[in-house]
């Protein structure tokens, strides 16, 4: 593994939040990291324009090898993680060839699932492979039906309209009859559900009040569980990283003291940091009941506006009387929060008040949603938005995606530009993501859903490509055995990630440096459409994953039903072309096809009144012209439809319900800690991990966890330690980063390390590398939403004192030539 720029570890996780060229880097590390140009430099042959979940970048190669990344001239804000990509391409973890496990070529799907992750694979060659893949899918498709194959692929895959590993699946699997499919997204499912009930509209997706708003009209900002500094370093379509320089200004504001910020969360953030903020920290899990506690101050100090109440929303009167007690005896005060939270009733007190002498923007991450009841915590946050009265003001009332994308960025004037489509399913069975594992253990099995009934079907094949679920997917030992039900598992991958090596047959799949495709800059901006040039040629015997699957469909009989007749560069053209005819309407100046593939991209201006934008400003003012889409056309504090699911596990308005496990349980006896899993700094889930990376953060090269000083010393553990952090479902080896950026009796264990068993053979073997999954709990949010509550996990912490097991996450499994 080649560091080129080896860094203090300690300094990058502890060294706080810097702009400018390094983003989350202190500044002395970020004038290191700050790439360097390659113009006149006589060994850099060429500059390649490119795109990634990280942003536009430059690609820069020599002597036919891609050897660094620069970001693109216009973002003033690249992260320094493209640093790492060109050791990806050729990470000892690439797939070369195609392979097959050596008892499933011997014995088809007769050899069954339980030597998956054990046994050595077999080379093959490319036509034996796609046969085998093609014979596979008959034999599935005839003895039990469609229904039975499931392409799952719902994972951050690469960037390109063109080259979306999820939807090509999807269009060849629909070409041959159908396949069970999965509905939501895993990083926020239960907000997926819940927010059209209350709100008519999906909400996570939309495009959030603009920044310059923000720093116009709002004076008090409340970071509810979300660290917008850390997560938009990356996008579903290349970041263009404008949230960056929006959070530098706004920390002009705070600083001249024309704002206040308060972070509300168990750790204390990169951006609570950058802005100074106010550092509250609850327990984990109990955010519904801290707004309660809120709520009932400003509804009994009269300080809600009855207005906005009688106007814009639903169902107050039963929210008043659970505040008050009067519908269950218990009165949600302050107190009876603090005792719930550990936040002291004063500070509760004053919160509640300064919320509403203030233009308050509260915004939410995901986090608080991926816990047990996670459905809650937006509904009241959406309550306590309601009971200030700004929502629709400018700089005034709620966000949930100010960490996503660049959530708040400037909308341009710009087209739109369509992929390649899935196509269409013939089969109408779709699941919750999330109960991928209870569907492979428990087929025939029925679930509530949404007010519907689910039957999970029994799946015998699955085809996986452009992701990493044995890593994403939650209680990982139950993940694994379910993993090993399937009679035939297929993936398509560029790396040996763990789901390949638990795979029957394996692809190899080009990076996206590999091959070209085209992609939108900014998920909200659309400010620039991006040329994905080709960097270097295909490594090994890799191809793109559109090549795969055309040899796939070929052999299937529907070649050409599935690529149309196109090349890969016909279709980049026809996207392109098809944006120009848009763009013609509306009097848009575009290039043409060849000279903006030339130049790398077409940018887009930002019109005046972006700057301006409000969520729900139409609703304010006329919610008779402009309802939402609820039954009420109101924000529905209380739902009528939900009323009648009947669900136990989620009321019909936002109410207090204890997680599974919490601090206040009495498991917290046995597992006194609250584990949380926020998303990696320097990782995109866990992309890159395999690459040089990892050395600015693991320690002793495991996962680092965050451990507060006190919850240290009780342990006997110091800085640096490798410890065991362990429950009832499973073990893994971290190492100790003692902080006091986290409250006591929390830890934290970022997702997306690559899971490493020490004992492959055992089943429930122990995490050698630290995937905090191993210790996750699968189960749904509720009966509604079926969510995952990976931040609803309880553990223990002791040092480890044997021997240190080898890394061996990102080494090739066993290969073989041998067929005997």
């Amino acid at each position: 593994m080649n560091n080129p720029r080896r860094i203090s570890r300690r300094a990058v996780i502890a060294g706080g939040a810097a702009l400018g060229g390094g983003l989350l880097l202190p500044p002395e590390i970020a004038r290191a990291m700050r790439p360097s140009v390659p113009g006149g430099n006589p060994l850099i042959e060429s500059t390649i324009p490119t795109a990634t979940h990280w942003g536009m970048i430059e690609a820069s190669v020599q002597g036919g090898r891609f050897v660094r990344a620069a970001g693109f001239s216009g973002d003033a804000h690249p992260t320094p993680m493209i640093e790492a990509f060109a050791d990806g391409v050729y990470a000892q973890s690439r797939v070369q060839y195609p392979v097959v496990r050596k008892s499933f070529l011997k014995s088809g799907a007769r050899a069954g699932g339980q030597g998956r992750g054990r046994e050595e694979f077999v080379r093959v060659g490319w036509d034996e492979a796609l046969d085998l893949v093609a014979s596979e899918l008959k034999r599935v498709r005839t003895a039990y039906g469609n229904a039975s194959i499931f392409p799952g692929s719902a994972d951050w895959q690469s960037s390109g309209l063109l080259h979306s590993a999820s939807a090509l699946v999807r269009r060849m699997l629909g070409l041959f009859g159908g396949f069970t499919d999965c509905t939501g997204d895993p990083s926020i499912a239960a907000a997926m559900v819940i927010l059209p009930h209350i709100l008519g509209d999906l909400e996570v997706y939309d495009q959030q009040t603009a920044w310059p708003a923000i720093q116009e009209h709002t004076d008090f900002l409340v970071l509810w569980g979300v660290d917008p500094l850390k997560d938009n370093q990356i996008g579903t379509h290349p970041a263009d990283h404008y949230a960056y320089g929006a959070i530098e200004r706004f920390r002009e504001k705070v600083r001249a003291k024309q704002a206040r910020v308060v972070v509300i969360d168990p750790r204390l953030t990169d951006t609570a940091k950058y802005l100074d903020a106010e550092w509250v920290a609850p327990r984990p899990n109990t955010d519904t009941a801290l707004m309660l506690g809120m709520a009932h101050v400003l509804y009994e100090e009269g300080r809600y506006d009855k207005q906005f109440i009688e106007k814009y929303t639903v169902g107050f009167d039963q929210v008043a009387a659970y505040l008050t007690g009067k519908s269950d005896g218990v009165a949600k005060s302050a107190a009876w929060a603090a005792g719930i939270t550990g936040v002291d009733a004063n500070v509760i007190r004053d919160l509640a008040r300064r919320m509403v002498q203030s233009r308050t923007m509260l915004m939410s991450g995901y986090a608080i949603q991926r816990a047990d009841h996670g459905e809650q915590p937006y509904w009241m946050l959406v309550t306590l938005a309601s009971m200030i009265g700004q929502i629709g003001s400018p700089g005034g009332g709620f966000g949930v995606s100010y960490h996503y994308d660049n959530g708040g960025s400037l909308t341009a004037n710009a087209p739109d530009v369509a992929g390649i489509s899935a196509g269409e399913n013939p089969v109408k069975n779709a699941l919750p993501f999330e109960r991928v594992a209870d569907m492979f253990l428990h087929p025939g099995e029925q679930v509530p859903y949404n007010g519907t009934t689910v039957t999970y079907p029994h799946i015998r094949l699955i085809y996986w490509a452009g992701g990493n679920p044995l890593t994403h997917l939650w209680q990982t030992n139950k993940a694994v055995e379910a993993w090993r039900r399937p009679e035939t598992i297929i993936v398509q991958d560029p790396f040996w990630t763990a789901t390949a090596k638990f795979a029957d047959i394996v692809l190899p799949a080009t990076t996206t440096f590999e091959r070209n495709d085209i992609e939108v800059c900014g998920a909200y901006s659309h400010q620039y459409i991006v040329a994905m040039r080709q960097v270097v040629e295909p490594l090994f015997e890799s191809r793109n994953d559109i090549d795969i699957l055309t040899g796939v469909a070929r052999r299937l009989g529907f070649e050409h039903a599935f690529t149309e007749g196109k090349s890969d560069m016909d279709w980049i053209r026809s996207f392109y072309a098809a944006t120009l005819k848009q763009a013609a309407k509306t009097k848009l100046d575009m290039p043409a096809f060849d000279d903006f593939w030339k130049k790398g991209y077409v940018g887009f201006s930002i019109p005046e009144d972006a700057a301006s934008f409000t969520g729900h400003a139409d609703f304010r003012e006329n919610p008779a012209l402009h309802p939402l889409g609820t039954p009420s056309g109101k924000i529905e504090l209380y739902s009528k439809a939900i009323e009648g699911f009947h669900y136990d596990d989620c009321p019909p308005q936002a109410t207090w319900l204890e997680p599974a496990e919490w601090l206040g349980s009495p498991k917290a006896k046995q597992y006194p800690l609250h584990l949380l899993s926020p998303h990696p700094r320097y990782r995109l889930h866990s992309q890159l991990d395999n690459t040089w990376i990892r050395s600015w953060y693991e320690i002793n090269e495991r996962e680092p966890m965050w451990i507060n000083a006190d919850d240290a010393r009780e342990r006997g553990i110091t800085d640096g330690d490798v410890v065991r952090v362990f429950n009832e479902r499973g073990e893994v080896l971290a190492g100790a980063l003692v902080t006091d950026r986290v409250r006591r009796g929390v830890v934290i264990l970022h997702e997306g390390a690559w899971y490493d068993p020490e004992a492959p053979e055992k089943d429930g073997s122990r995490c050698k590398h630290g995937l905090v999954n191993v210790l996750t709990l699968d189960k749904g949010t509720s009966q509604l939403a079926q969510g995952n509550v990976a931040n609803t996990t309880l553990v223990e912490v002791k040092k480890h004192t044997d021997p240190l097991p080898a890394i061996t996450a990102f080494e090739p499994p066993a290969i073989t030539s041998q067929r005997g």
